[in-house]
């Protein structure tokens, strides 16, 4: 057990006594981070320790990092409380597990790693099923070849995304980017070894995430974030550091819905012949499919969300 598992399970043997007798009133605030059945509650001026009550696990529901929540204060001057009650939430994202988000941020490297456009297309699909606002970022240019990232702008500059290059080394585009996340609870997400954590730190002096090299061996970096924490930007602008992903799975999307969230189809999928019904795979007389051909839709983003369409597909019929 390391040093903060043995703080926390001292925490816990403190708190044991935490009932209802000896509340001193109730308050709310945002959960900042879960660890080890503890959850750290932001109310805008105090941090405070909180447990859950039993109830929660006897309904099966678990408190979650962005989760608005009202406590009991149990020990004022030690900051300690009881989570009452899970206010309301807009959305909940399972993977990761971070409630009441508004904005996106897929966050992927130019090189070292390569970017993997089947992973950008399924996080750009779960984030537009959330409703979030999507500011897509392209990191290391200062590594890029010639090429490389007008390549990458080719296939997303043109869809209705945000799409911003940055080098922290360089400090490119840096405060452009910073400018995206006012007001929001953004989820960075991507793959680890992209920069995620070394931006994280251009954003206050205070954030000291750990940063990890790419491993030469399996062409991916090491993960750097153990667990899930909202840093608090300003007094509107928090950020989520997530654990990296090496794949997400779509599966629960029903297929025939799969095409809404290629956003740039929509500019010619009604003058299908079938209309609505398309699905812009083997169907005749498909716009879709002619503005790919004619390059107004990028052919990689057309193959992308033909293996997206396949893969969900194929996981109904093993299903039965």
């Amino acid at each position: 057990m390391d040093s903060e598992g043995s703080n926390l399970y001292q925490k816990c043997k403190e708190m044991k006594e935490f009932v209802q007798e000896g509340e001193f009133g109730s308050m709310n605030g945002t959960i900042i981070k879960a660890i080890s059945s503890f959850y750290y509650v932001d109310t805008g001026k105090d941090n405070f320790v909180c447990k859950a009550r039993g109830i929660f696990k006897k309904e099966k529901i678990t408190p979650l990092v962005g989760d608005k929540v009202e406590f009991s204060i149990v020990e004022a001057e030690k900051k300690e409380g009881i989570v009452e009650k899970i206010l309301p939430r807009k959305n909940t994202l399972l993977r990761p597990p971070v409630a009441n988000v508004t904005h996106a941020l897929l966050f992927f490297s130019v090189k070292e790693p390569e970017p993997n456009r089947s992973l950008i297309d399924r996080f750009i699909v779960l984030a537009q099923e959330q409703d979030l606002e999507i500011t897509l970022c392209f990191s290391k240019t200062d590594l890029a070849m010639q090429g490389d990232l007008e390549e990458l702008l080719r296939i997303y500059g043109n869809i209705a995304y945000r799409v911003i290059d940055i080098s922290t080394y360089e400090r490119k585009n840096l405060e452009q980017l910073k400018q995206c996340l006012k007001g929001n609870i953004t989820v960075i997400a991507g793959p680890s070894g992209a920069g995620k954590s070394s931006f994280i730190n251009t954003l206050n002096n205070d954030f000291c995430m750990k940063t990890g090299d790419v491993s030469d061996k399996i062409g991916r970096g090491r993960h750097t974030t153990r667990h899930v924490e909202l840093l608090k930007i300003d007094e509107n602008s928090w950020i989520a550091d997530t654990p990296g992903f090496s794949s997400l799975s779509l599966e629960h999307i029903p297929y025939t819905e799969l095409k809404e969230y290629f956003l740039e189809f929509h500019d010619y999928d009604m003058d299908c012949k079938f209309g609505y019904n398309c699905l812009h795979e083997h169907e005749p007389s498909c716009h879709v499919k002619k503005a790919v051909a004619e390059e107004k839709i990028a052919k990689e983003r057309y193959e992308s969300y033909l293996q997206l369409l396949n893969e969900i597909k194929n996981h109904n019929k093993r299903r039965g």
